[in-house]
């Protein structure tokens, strides 16, 4: 399993969202500055977060992209997965394949890719955007308190 330009750039969008979030929509041009990312590309993923409900948008002089829900709502794993579709390491556990393997019966590895699987499921689902929202800040050099 290789996460996609997609898939980073997706973590890269919703950290940025909500990083300057102020209530207000935020233009793929100030986000595409900042990250670095090309217009044209920012459209294509959050067209793709904006249909997995992730984004509101909001088109016009005024418009642009804000997160739907708080940081902390969100699991990077769910993010991924909108991005990337199934995270499985092998074709044989994927979902889009029917998770059906001939060979399954004899299949000396299965027990080990499904314990793979199971582990990156887990461990990107034990995040949250706030978490990398966190870690974005930290490594910023931002300093917050409440």
């Amino acid at each position: 399993m290789k996460i996609s330009t997609k898939g980073r750039y997706a973590l890269r969008v919703m950290i940025d969202l909500a990083i300057h979030d102020t209530g207000e929509y935020i233009a793929l041009k100030d986000i595409s500055e900042r990250q670095g990312i090309t217009i044209k590309y920012l459209e294509q993923i959050v067209t793709v977060l904006n249909k997995a409900g992730f984004l509101r948008s909001m088109r016009g002089n005024n418009g642009g992209h804000r997160l739907a829900k708080a940081p902390k709502e969100y699991k990077v794993g769910d993010i991924l997965r909108t991005m990337e579709g199934d995270l499985a390491p092998v074709e044989c556990l994927a979902i889009s394949s029917g998770g059906d393997c001939p060979r399954a019966e004899e299949c000396a590895t299965l027990d080990f890719w499904k314990g793979l699987d199971a582990a990156i499921n887990k461990y990107v689902d034990s995040f949250t955007l706030q978490d990398l929202v966190d870690q974005s800040l930290a490594l910023s050099g931002y300093d917050y308190s409440i």
